[in-house]
C-alpha cells in the first residue's frame, strides 16, 4: 500500500501538522489503527507531564539533508551528520 504525507489538526492546540507516509507506513507496521491526534510538539509535552515534567535539553541543528533547522535530544559532533525527523525517516525506509 503506498502512503501519501497527509494533513491533520491537532487537538491541543489546533494547528496543522503532517503526518508523513513515513510515519504512516510505521504506524501500520506497528498494527496502529488511529492517527496521532496531536501534533509532535503537543505529544512531547504531554509525555514529558507524564514523567514527571523533566525537561530534556535540546540542541538546535541543520539537518544535513535539507536544510531546515530542528532540535534534537543529543549533543551532535561535528565530524557525524545530523537530519531532521524526515530526512532521518526517509533515509531508514532507504535501507530497508
Amino acid at each position: 500500500m503506498a502512503f501519501e504525507d497527509k494533513t491533520l489538526v491537532c487537538k491541543e492546540c489546533g494547528k496543522e501538522f503532517t503526518f508523513t507516509a513515513g510515519e504512516q507506513e510505521f504506524y501500520a507496521e506497528k498494527g496502529f489503527e488511529n492517527e496521532p491526534a496531536r501534533c509532535r510538539d503537543c505529544r512531547d509535552k504531554r509525555r514529558r507531564s507524564r514523567e514527571g515534567g523533566e525537561q530534556r535539553q535540546m540542541y538546535t541543528v541543520t539537518c544535513a539533508e535539507c536544510g531546515k533547522e530542528t532540535e534534537v535530544p543529543f549533543e551532535p559532533k561535528d565530524d557525524r551528520p545530523v537530519y531532521c525527523r524526515d530526512c532521518f525517516n526517509k533515509r531508514r525506509a532507504q535501507r530497508d
